[in-house]
């Protein structure tokens, strides 16, 4: 970088107050502090972009190899599977005297008829009315129908004049 000492900034502050003059150095100064301030939140921006994409480089790469790792566990998991599986066929075929059906590639729940769905019957009258009061009454649910003029007459306010 620039090396600027003391003596070299006294001297180009001099030469700035002879070229612009004492009455416009204060905006000049100004407007040069501005630029500056300017100057340094770009490359503080542009140093956090860089470092933010590095950043985002590394967990790719983090994310890669932890995928890959998890792969490769898998396939030996898959491997073990399917040797347990071809041994213990080969163990148990003699037991029965017959042969055993069972395919090691058949999905799990081929066996069984998937479930049928039966309608839960809820009725949403009902849910309503097995609510206890006292919630109703802290919540303000309605349970009672009331016309507009006497709701208007009951939330009117008292007045507090005298009575006739």
């Amino acid at each position: 970088m620039i090396d600027l000492g003391i003596s070299k900034l006294a001297l180009i502050g001099a030469v700035a107050l002879i070229v612009i003059g004492p009455e416009k150095l204060p905006r000049v100064a100004r407007t040069v502090g501005a630029l500056l301030g300017k100057a340094q939140r770009y490359v503080s921006d542009v140093k956090a972009e860089v470092s933010r994409s590095m950043e985002l480089e590394e967990l790719k790469k983090m994310k890669d190899t932890v995928t890959e790792a998890a792969r490769d566990v898998e396939n030996s998991v898959q491997s073990g599977t399917s040797d347990f599986e071809k041994s213990w066929s080969d163990a148990t075929a003699g037991l029965d005297g017959t042969t055993s059906s069972y395919d090691a590639n058949a999905p799990l729940g081929s066996l069984e008829a998937p479930p049928i769905y039966k309608h839960p019957k809820k009725n949403w009258r009902i849910k309503q009315k097995a609510m206890p009061q006292w919630f109703k009454a802290r919540t303000g649910v309605r349970t009672r129908t009331q016309s507009g003029a006497a709701r208007v007459a009951r939330f009117r306010p008292r007045s507090t004049s005298a009575p006739r």
